[in-house]
């Protein structure tokens, strides 16, 4: 192959720039975690830091470690890119497979955008999206799923899904979906009929789109959706983020979207807390700021309020890249209730409930960390589970499952979409190993 001036520069760039950056985390490893984390001066250099695990996979035979007191097991592999989990009312789990879309000239042109695909490719998310959803059947309750088959397809990378009644929701990078279903379905083969757009477009750079019904039933049904933003700090410029950096709230009935929280840079996970019947939902906050800045986190959400992006983070912090600046909306800003760790890309949120697990963690939210690119070292590439009290959380965050990371560094498998079966297991979507687990309470 005849390399051209431009793609040695390039190759060259991509070099210096994994080894070059080595600003490091000048925090105790739970300092950026809990309600009141440490928040240190920016640090910005000429080149963000860049300290990418290698995507390698499972070695034949080889798992996650679980905490004390608990156990895992593969409930299925062989899987492709599982990001997301949903279980049905009957026990039936659906795994979205699913990645970035493959319309996306804008996001990754130029040098910079050659850069960012290559990073994505080394952290083992440069495969192409199944856009299927595939459906997991364990009928004799061991943990393992016997049938496997494909519930839907020719999706664009589907993410959330939910069942309210027999209308089966569907979150598409650039639309919701709804589709009837039929309680111990294995299939569903007909087109759905759309229920909104949502925004995607040629950048579309925070994909995902998660999705979740209200939880009250005597409310009129109400679908929330996650989407993110089009860009690390709105440096494209903030015509491409119409309703984007929040969460959506629309009315399948008459199709009407309006915002029902902002600034939150990329939403993900979301659930709605049993005590106080708040939606939760896990925040990826912004990059390029240093090692030890920003703290992902996790909040309850309130209708209308702002949480910061891109002008400032956690809570009225400023960011001096966001122009031109907006101190009316900062003064509005609202900080999150609990930090996650920086860059630890924290994505899947599910709340505990049920008594199969141990006591510990019974009364908490479980959360999938997918893990860091800008951070050293590395943050997240595990799952963990923040305990709670009277509808709030109460303490650090408790190990549930690591060793994601191999003793080199590579990563094994990188935890997504986390969910309860219906037997109170704890499923976790691993999206490097191609392997959705299962954790249960030690025999």
């Amino acid at each position: 192959m005849k390399l051209t001036v431009t793609r040695i520069s390039i190759l060259i760039f991509c070099a210096s720039f994994l080894a070059a950056c080595n600003e490091s985390s000048k925090l105790p490893p739970l300092g950026s975690f809990g309600p009141k984390p440490t928040l240190l001066e920016p640090s910005a250099g000429p080149l963000p830091t860049i300290n990418i695990a290698k995507a390698t996979g499972w070695p034949a035979g080889g798992a996650p470690v679980a905490a004390t007191g608990l156990a895992v097991k593969a409930f299925a592999s062989g899987l492709d890119h599982p990001r997301w989990v949903y279980v049905l009312p009957n026990g039936d789990v659906l795994v979205a497979e699913s990645n970035a879309p493959a319309d996306r000239p804008d996001e990754y042109s130029g040098p910079v955008g050659m850069i960012a695909k290559f990073v994505m490719n080394r952290a083992g998310a440069g495969v192409p999206s199944a856009n299927r959803i595939t459906l997991l059947r364990d009928a004799d309750g061991d943990g393992i799923a016997e049938t496997r088959t494909v519930f839907l397809q020719n999706l664009n990378s589907p993410i959330g899904m939910t069942l309210v009644g027999n209308d089966f929701y569907v979150a598409n990078t650039d639309a919701v979906m709804r589709y009837k279903y039929t309680d111990g379905q294995t299939s569903i083969t007909d087109k759905g009929e759309k229920i909104v757009d949502l925004p995607a477009g040629t950048i579309n750079h925070h994909w995902t789109k998660n999705l979740i019904a209200n939880q009250s039933s005597g409310d009129a049904l109400r679908l929330y959706v996650t989407v993110g933003s089009n860009s690390n700090v709105a440096e494209h410029g903030m015509e491409v983020e119409a309703n984007r950096a929040a969460i959506l709230e629309i009315n399948p009935a008459t199709k009407q979207v309006r915002i029902f929280a902002s600034g939150l840079r990329n939403p993900n996970g979301m659930d709605w807390q049993p005590q106080s019947g708040a939606l939760w939902t896990a925040v990826n906050e912004r990059d390029e700021i240093g090692s030890d800045l920003v703290p992902d986190y996790m909040t309850s959400v309130k209708d209308g309020a702002f949480y910061g992006w891109p002008y400032s983070y956690y809570g009225q912090h400023l960011d001096t890249r966001a122009t031109p600046a907006q101190p009316d909306l900062v003064a509005k800003a609202i900080a999150p209730d609990y930090a996650l760790g920086t860059h630890t890309a924290s994505l899947g949120l599910v709340f505990s409930h049920g008594d199969a697990l141990p006591e510990t963690f019974r009364n908490g939210v479980f959360i999938g960390q997918h893990g860091s690119w800008n951070r050293r070292p590395v943050s997240g590439y595990k799952v963990i589970f923040v305990p709670f009290a009277n509808g709030v959380p109460n303490g650090m965050p408790i190990d549930v499952l690591t060793g994601f990371l191999d003793a080199q560094g590579q990563a094994q498998g990188r935890p997504v979409g986390v969910a309860i079966d219906t037997r109170g297991g704890l499923l976790v979507a691993d999206d490097v190993g191609n392997i959705v687990w299962r954790v249960s309470a030690e025999k």
